[in-house]
């Protein structure tokens, strides 16, 4: 049975990550799921500030989706919710479409760049349907949905982007641009790894480094 109560954090910056891995046949028990553990093991590398995850594994059901998004941002409290699958052109691919239907507020671009990105490997790039959105609640709470690949080479890729030999960044990832967005819709203050991926925050919105 899914506890639906709100997640407690240890510290007052934890960020709260729902997980969510899309695929019928992996829900099913057909074979292992590998996006949740792609998911987990990334952010376990590039989050510097601590964080919890709230992990799903659920089939391409429409309603299926769309109340897991909501359980995980309404009831457990997630600040961030990643998805991984049923993103592409396939009649059960609707990943998008349950997004899109809770969300407040479409953020397009997090889709245009995980495109760009995918772009420079695979011309079927196109062919992805990853969107993004803001959930905010009757309460005051919001949280960042956003679907990603269901490869784990592609999911580390467009989230960390891509770097030259020499370490220079050729394309941003777009968790570049999480924290941030997690700060101004209320959230708590994430920091990264910069030798994974820098966070981008304006001046402004930057904490003092502690001493």
């Amino acid at each position: 049975m899914t506890d639906n109560s709100r997640i407690a954090r240890s510290h007052p910056d934890e960020l709260i990550v729902g997980l969510v891995s899309v695929s019928d046949r992996a829900s099913a028990g057909a074979y292992q799921d590998q996006g949740l553990p792609a998911l987990r093991e990334w952010l376990d590398g590039a989050l510097a500030s601590p964080w919890q995850a709230v992990e799903r594994l659920i089939p391409d059901e429409p309603a299926r989706i769309y109340e897991t998004l909501i359980e995980l941002v309404d009831s457990c409290g997630c600040d961030l919710v990643l998805t991984t699958g049923g993103t592409g052109p396939a009649r059960r691919d609707i990943t998008p479409e349950a997004t899109l239907a809770v969300g407040t507020k479409e953020m397009p671009g997090f889709g245009e760049q995980m495109r760009q990105i995918s772009l420079r490997f695979v011309p079927t790039a196109i062919l992805s349907r990853q969107v993004a959105v803001i959930r905010e609640t009757d309460d005051g709470h919001a949280a960042l949905i956003v679907n990603l690949p269901g490869q784990p080479k592609s999911i580390r890729e467009t989230l960390e982007g891509l770097k030259g030999d020499d370490g220079a960044v050729l394309v941003p990832g777009i968790f570049a641009a999480v924290p941030y967005c997690i700060d101004l819709i209320g959230g708590p203050y994430a920091e990264t790894r910069p030798e994974v991926i820098a966070a981008f925050r304006p001046k402004s919105a930057r904490r003092p480094a502690q001493a």
